[in-house]
Order: structure tokens, then sequence, then C-alpha cells
């Protein structure tokens, strides 16, 4: 049977958990309905969610139809945990975007389309809750279109929309010939010769889907189960299956790490080609490290269940690969993993109250790391503190809650502070030669740095032979290089720029007669750990380097008569008009803003608009800082900037 890895995405309380149980109950997997508000669902498992009724982490469940075996990712609609629906997206063959029929378009939507269509994922449209007051049909398909911007088409129509007894009533309509003719040549011959047939218009539908050219629509409601049906269909006819060859080399991705109740590691992965099994010995990773698969799981029938082997198209639980990180490829790798979301812009520092230690803090800290990297763990040495990154405050609250839960530790939390970022403003090289100028490190380190665009990461280059010297001093380099790169001469992180080592040298182990090898006089990695931080933080210094804030886009639609008191408001938050507009007695408001400021708009908004405003915002891009002084971090490392006081705290330890 074929395989199919579907993900449900939606605005959060758009109804995607409750479409799942749906599912879940049509295909025959579960007897009864789970409720989100009884916390009975099947793929809310954290007791967390059950008692928030959101979706905090992502989660696997598997149902058969008749041609296809689905395995179903739910994921979370909140966006302070967009990082787990980014890792679910590259493992998808499809997916279904759950759309409120009485809320319509809301600002995750929007931004989870804008991802789908740049993937190119298939898609299907299921516009949920047609059975509430205030749900519509027309008014939200002609929303999306003007809202989402991608080709849509209508698979019917809701009766009775707005009252419980609401059905979906399938049929396509004009409109859908109109679609599907602007992307087929073929098609549109056979409708100007009057050949246009059911059969053909079904065919068409099918393939133009497949490749992510259109989009189908169903109405319906998760509660009563109206329009299921239909979507079921849907999703077996126009969705693609899963590819690869069974016999072909191993290539998978991790995209999900959990704890076992022994504390092992538990690897969820995609597998795109060839077969993993049981006592594999697997390389996986940058690094290329390789680990034994002592157990794995396959989903099947709303559960997982022990195999000895997952074949290519399936998502297997995996067991045995102790330094597994989600992002790493499995056997030959199948894709680059990619970040299609904007980085955490906020950050706290976490305060352990009575009875929390440090140390204790930090270790669970970082296993939820492992959960979620871009929590970004970050301990201060000098102060002790240790801080992490955030997408909102409800985030903050869930890792407050799951450290009380999970580890028994209580902790606070300081204001939460906005994340800059530093970009080079030019190019700069520094170097220290071996035994020279007062350099205490048996090495010699060249390094220049050069801007690069925004977006394109760190890259490492080498203007010198490879066989120079040991391969294990370059990689030294390397790596220390970017973590260096965290801390920029503003404390800030220097996410984009190309590193290239000009220089290198080291002092090779010297061989006296009757004394076998000097390894006093000898480099080590060390030497070049501890030197380069100081040649890159100079070159970093004579490039220079400007702090940029985050930015994010904001929609503000509010009574037309308000425009006025809202307007100074904006511009002293230094938010940017790019468009105004009118709806009916409303304006539409549309432009950037700091996203230091946005919390402060949503408090002053309902105040300046009656209660009738709304406001959408998603982060766009990284602004220089033009305001005010320049923001300064401060550092966690010893202090690269100052010679001295960093060569005494890293000479000072070499002695402990």
């Amino acid at each position: 049977m074929h395989l199919l890895n579907l993900g449900i995405l939606a605005h959060v309380d758009a109804g995607k958990t409750s479409l799942t149980e749906r599912l879940l109950h049509a295909a025959g997997v579960t007897d009864e309905i789970g409720s989100v508000d009884a916390g009975s669902t099947r793929t809310d498992t954290l007791a967390l969610e059950r008692r928030r009724g959101i979706t905090i982490k992502s989660a696997v469940v598997s149902f058969p139809l008749d041609t296809v075996t689905v395995n179903l990712l739910d994921t979370p609609g909140h966006p302070d945990f967009i990082a787990e629906v980014e890792r679910v997206l590259g493992v998808l063959d499809g997916a279904v975007l759950v759309v409120s029929a009485v809320e319509g378009v809301q600002a995750q939507t929007r931004v989870l389309m804008r991802t789908l269509r740049r993937l190119r994922i298939p898609t299907l449209v299921f516009v949920n809750k047609i059975d509430r007051r205030g749900a519509g049909d027309r008014a939200v398909l002609d929303e999306m279109a003007r809202r989402l911007a991608v080709p849509l088409v209508a698979m019917g129509t809701a009766a009775a929309p707005g009252t419980p007894a609401a059905r979906f009533v399938p049929g396509l309509g004009p409109s859908a010939l109109d679609t599907l003719t602007d992307h087929d040549d073929g098609l549109l011959s056979a409708y100007v010769d009057g050949r246009v047939t059911a059969g053909l218009l079904r065919a068409a539908l099918a393939r133009q889907t497949r490749r992510a050219l259109v989009h189908p629509v169903y109405f319906g409601s998760a509660i009563t189960g109206a329009g299921v049906a239909e979507l079921i269909d849907g999703i077996e006819r126009l969705l693609p299956t899963a590819g690869g060859d069974p016999d072909g080399p191993l290539s998978g991705t991790v995209f999900k790490v959990e704890r076992g109740p022994a504390g092992e590691k538990v690897a969820y992965a995609r597998i795109f080609s060839g077969t993993l099994r049981v006592r594999d010995r697997v390389p996986f990773g940058a690094a290329r490290e390789e680990g034994r698969v002592t157990a794995l799981t396959v989903f099947d029938r709303g559960d997982d269940s022990r195999q000895d082997g997952a074949a290519a198209g399936r998502i297997a639980r995996v067991w045995g690969l102790g330094g597994i990180r989600i992002g790493d490829a499995l056997g030959a790798p199948a894709q680059a993993y990619e970040h299609h979301f904007a980085p955490p812009s906020l950050e706290t520092v976490v305060v352990p109250g009575p009875g929390t230690g440090r140390r204790s803090l930090h270790l669970a800290l970082t296993q939820l790391a492992e959960q979620d990297p871009l929590i970004g763990v970050r301990h201060d040495e000098v102060r002790g503190e240790t801080s992490v990154s955030l997408y909102g405050e409800v985030q903050k609250e869930v890792v407050q809650a799951t450290l009380a839960e999970e580890y028994g530790l209580d902790v606070a939390f300081r204001e939460t502070t906005t994340l800059c970022v530093e970009r080079l403003t030019g190019s700069g090289h520094a170097v220290e030669f071996n035994k020279r100028d007062g350099n205490p490190f048996l090495a010699t380190v060249g390094l220049r740095a050069d801007p690069a665009p925004p977006g394109s990461g760190v890259g490492f280059r080498l203007e010198v032979e490879l066989g120079s010297m040991p391969y294990a001093f370059f990689k030294a380099v390397e790596d220390t290089v970017r973590e260096t790169l965290g801390q920029g001469p503003h404390g800030w992180q220097v996410p984009d720029c190309t590193v290239t080592m000009t220089h290198s040298g080291y002092s090779p182990r010297q061989s006296h007669a009757h004394q076998g090898f000097d390894k006093s006089m000898s480099s080590t990695g060390y030497d070049f750990r501890g030197l380069t931080p100081l040649v890159l933080t100079e070159a970093l210094r004579r490039a220079g380097t400007r702090v940029h804030e985050p930015v994010h886009r904001f929609r503000l639609e509010a009574p037309a008569d308000t425009l006025g008191a809202l307007l100074p408001v904006l511009a002293r938050l230094g938010a940017v008009l790019e468009r105004t507009g009118a709806r009916d007695r409303a304006c539409v408001l549309e432009g950037a803003v700091p996203a230091a400021r946005v919390h402060e708009l949503e408090q002053r908004l309902p105040g300046l608009t009656r209660g009738e405003g709304e406001l959408e915002t998603a982060f766009d891009h990284y602004a220089p800082v033009t305001r005010g002084p320049v923001p300064e971090r401060p550092r966690t490392d010893h202090n690269p900037l100052d010679r001295k006081e960093y060569l005494l705290n890293v000479t000072r330890r070499v002695g402990d």
C-alpha cells in the first residue's frame, strides 16, 4: 500500500487537532472522538498540552484509507512554537491547511501558506467551523483569495452556514475551469474546442494539486463531521504519495528528538531512500558519527509498533543513536536542513528559585534544547547566569511549567529583551604569529572576515594549504570561529559572514636524543582554540559591525474614525507605514515596526480603537538600529576584546 506523510497546519484555535481526531475516527482507528476541551485527544499527549488545550509538540499518528496509509503529523498552531512546524515541513508529502470559517485568514495562516508555497508542498485547504455562528463560505473564500494570493479551487459550497445543520455540498463551480486553464494549455485548448469533460477536469485538478499549482478548498466542521468524508477523498485522490527506493542507499532526516522513560534519546526520522534496520551501524550528522540502531518502531493504525526495519517513505522512531540531533541526516543526506521561519527574536534570563541548583538547571535546559534547538541556551560563566531564546511569552510559560513538572525545578524569569544581531560593515584582517609579539600560544592564525548576504550563514574558507598542518588544528580553528561569532564586538551574534584563514603554522614535536619527544614545545588543539578568538575579534573590530534589530511586518485594521489617534502612536513607536486602505468603515494599515515595540502596540491598541482594532504581526527582517544608543549585550566569554583580561583568564585556566 502507498504511504502519504501529511501535515495538518493552522493558526491556533482553527480546529486543527479536532480535525485530526475526526480523521482518525472516520478511518476507524478510534471508537470515540477525542476532545481538546476534555483533554482526551490522541496527539496532544503532554499533560501541559491537555491542560492548556493547545498543541506544543508535533505528534505522529497513522491511519489507513482504501489505497494509501497516511502518517499524519499534527503541528502546533501558536506562533510561539513555529519551530516545531519548521522541523516537520521537510518530511511532508502534502499538507492540509485549516482555516476558521468564523475568524477567516489570520496572521499564522498567511505565514504558513507563504511557506508551503515557497517549498512547493501540495496543500489542501479545509475551512472549518461552518456550523458556528458567524461562519461563511463565499466571504471566507474571497478573503483567502485576496489575502493569501494563491490559486484556489472551491470543491463545493456550504449549505446553511452558521447553523448546527451546516453541511458541505460538493461540486466544482465555473471558476474552477478558469483557475485550472491558467496552468494547463492542453485543458485550455480542450475548453476552446468544447471537449472538456468531468474526467478531464478531475485529472487536471489532481495533476496541478500534486505540483502545488492550485489548492482545492473544502468546507466543513471537525465537530459535526460535515465535509470530512470529502476531504478524506481529496487526501487520497489529489495528494502525492511518498517516493523512494527501499533497496537504494539509506537516506533519512531526523525531525524530532525526545527522551524515553530511561532518559535515552529517541529520534523521529523520515526515511527517503533505502531501509533502516535494527542492528545497522548508521552514519549521521555533519560529523558522520556512527551509531548502532538498537530498536525502532513504525506508525500503523493509530499506534506505533516494533519492527525490524523501516523502508523508504516510512516515519520511524529510532533508539540507539546517542549523539543524534534534530536536523541530522541518517546515511546519505537527503536534503540540506533549512530554516524556513525566522529565528527567535526574544531572550530572557532563567532565575533559579529556592532549592534549584544552577547545574541541574543548566542540564535540564540543555536537554530541552535537544528537543527544540532554537531555544538557544546561553550560559554566562562570568555571572553564573543562563538565558534562553524564545518566540514569545507563551513559550516562556511552557518552559517554566516543563521545568517544574518534568524536572522538579522551580524557576522564574527576568524581563524579556529583544535579540539583535551584528552585521559587518566592511572587511577586516588580523594575524598572530607563533612565538612572536607576546603570543603565548604555540600557533599561527590569520583570519579575514568579509560580510555575506543576510540569511547566507557563516562560511569558513582556507587560503592556506590543507596539508600545511594537521587537520585537527584546522578543525579547531573552524569550530572556534563559529563559536566566537556568537558574540560580536557589541555582544550580539554575527550570523552572516565569510571567514577565511590566511595564515597557519604550528610547532611540531621536537625529538631529543635519549629523551623522546618534547611535548611541552609542541602545538595542541588548545593553542588554536585559545588564539582564534583573539584574532577573529580583532578582524571583526577592523571590519566594523553595526547592530541590527528585528523588525516585524504588521497589518492593522481599525475603525476609520480612530486613524487620527493611531498615526501619531505608530510614529512614536518607530513604525513605518507602507500601505493604507479602507474596507467598509474600517481603515487598513500595513507596514513595519521594530519587534521591541510590538508588545507596547498590542497593549495600547484596545484603548486607541475602542477595543475594535485587529493587529497581525510577523517577523520580516533585521534593520540597523537608528534610534537611541547602540544596544550592548553582556558578554559570556573571556572577553577577547580586552587582550590582557582574556589572556589572564585563559592562561589561568590552564594551570587549574
